[in-house]
């Protein structure tokens, strides 16, 4: 698998620092289960932290305080390893979230023409949010932003935007300054696993109107 477009430095910075949301925190795992070169990313901002704890002032840090921040690169290290696939397209990280199911066994909610949606729970209280995305070949995506930063990783298929052509494996990291209309490539339909901190903003009237009963 060729992957061509990567997590961002800060988001790497904020999962293996532990600040990352839980939603996106998923989906850094997941592509980072597929990625060589981000789990090797992951690995070395682990070891910068690890260097810049042991830097601190022991006046300044809390003993609980030090020994969460361990625990929590603890616990990013072991999710990150190296690990086959355990179900085909779902990475390891993925697959207790959704029992186990491979994509053709979800039980998916279509939520307009050519889309349809699956929610991922997550823990009470969080303020992120997790769900797959299947798209139908050809469809495109109404010209949109985003409410703060969304990821999307792609399992199955391919899609294209005014930032190129991502495919499995790739992820899109995107902040609320970034709008496009990506359109799914016309070989095949396209699943997506994506982490979202509030809704997309639509630009067109008629798509905001739809938003609420389509959910995205």
């Amino acid at each position: 698998m060729k992957i061509s477009h990567h997590l961002d430095e800060a988001t790497l910075m904020a999962y293996a620092a532990g600040t990352l949301g839980e939603a996106h925190s998923v989906v850094v795992a997941a592509h980072a289960a597929m990625c060589p070169e981000c789990r090797a990313a992951i690995r070395a901002a682990e070891a910068l932290g690890g260097l810049l704890l042991d830097d601190q002032d022991q006046t300044a840090v809390s003993d609980t305080c030090r020994a969460a921040t361990l625990a929590s690169l603890d616990g990013v290290m072991r999710a990150t390893r190296p690990a086959a696939r355990e179900r085909g397209e779902v990475p390891a990280p993925l697959c207790n979230l959704i029992n186990n199911m491979p994509l053709s066994e979800i039980k998916w909610k279509t939520k307009a023409p050519g889309i349809a949606k699956f929610d991922i729970p997550l823990s009470p209280g969080s303020r992120t949010h997790l769900q797959l995305l299947r798209i139908a070949p050809g469809k495109m995506l109404p010209d949109h932003g985003h409410g703060g930063e969304e990821l999307t990783l792609i399992l199955r298929g391919s899609y294209s935007d005014h930032t190129g052509q991502y495919r499995a494996g790739d992820v899109a990291d995107l902040d609320e300054d970034t709008e496009h209309a990506p359109r799914v490539d016309s070989g095949g339909e396209c699943i997506c696993l994506v982490a979202t901190e509030a809704p997309t903003r639509f630009k067109s009237f008629w798509a905001r109107l739809a938003q609420p009963f389509v959910g995205i």
